[in-house]
């Protein structure tokens, strides 16, 4: 039986490192990014270290018609995708009202509008099959708003909710759906982000940690994904006994960035 993962966003990061891990376990791979240097370089380590096979697809997810071509092109190699993880988007700092409104609109295509697509197109070929499992990157964000970070703490409380209602209906046709919810996360994404002076990334996790947590959870078939206990617990049973208010200030304070001494 094939074990081959398609994995977004997989030149940097999370994707990186969960496409290390799918190696480890003996998987084949299919890796998207609009980064074909990098790409190529994970491909050559990955066919080097572990003796499988990787397709380079260096695509923008967030231009149109980029998830027909990545179909497309993982069809005319004959492959199927047994895993799909969407790993691939991106953040923004700032007021709604001060931001370019084409970042945003540009957060909601990747975050959202490409990783519905994506499910859409390979989930069918898994119902066919009846089996198949599907990984979704959210964020803790997904749990609370997102005062100076509005949008992509919607955007992520979309996938938390979809990735959940897509995982019941997907049960009888033996198809797991986990969503991820880490904390901050070293890796490029509070840089490109802007948000390498803001509180909540001053005690990151390796993404490397956080892929491992990820992987395990997936092949458990687990609905949701924290890689930090603390932070379950909180937005679990302390966050939703709050006052709405209190939440909103508390969720603001760890977007604020530090003060110039």
């Amino acid at each position: 039986m094939s074990n081959t993962a398609l994995i977004t966003g997989a030149s940097g990061g999370i994707g990186r490192d969960l496409a290390r891990v799918h190696a480890q376990h003996g998987g084949d791979l299919v890796i998207v990014a609009r980064r074909k240097e990098a790409l190529e370089t994970l491909k050559a380590e990955l066919e080097q270290k572990h003796g499988v096979k990787v397709l380079c697809l260096a695509v923008d997810l967030s231009e149109p018609g980029a998830v027909g071509r990545i179909y497309d092109a993982v069809k005319a190699q004959g492959l199927e995708i047994d895993v799909l993880i969407n790993n691939a988007g991106f953040g923004g700092h700032g007021k709604f009202h001060e931001r370019p409104w084409q970042q945003d609109a540009a957060m909601i295509q990747l975050n959202v509008t490409a990783l519905c697509e994506m499910t859409h197109v390979f989930v069918q070929d898994m119902v066919a099959r009846q089996r198949g499992k599907i990984l979704n990157v959210a964020s803790t964000a997904g749990f609370l708003p997102g005062p100076l970070q509005a949008v992509y703490y919607a955007t992520k409380a979309f996938v938390l909710s979809f990735s959940q209602a897509i995982a019941q209906e997907l049960e009888e046709e033996n198809i797991t759906v986990t969503a991820l919810c880490p904390g901050a996360v070293a890796t490029g994404f509070s840089g490109r982000a802007g948000l390498d002076d803001v509180a909540a990334f001053r005690n990151a996790a390796t993404s490397e940690s956080v892929a491992r947590v990820a992987y395990d959870a997936m092949q458990k078939g687990k609905l949701v994904a924290i890689n930090e206990r603390t932070l379950s617990f909180l937005l679990n049973w302390v966050v939703p006994l709050l006052p709405r208010r209190t939440v909103l200030r508390m969720s603001r304070q760890t977007m604020e960035k530090s003060q110039p001494r």
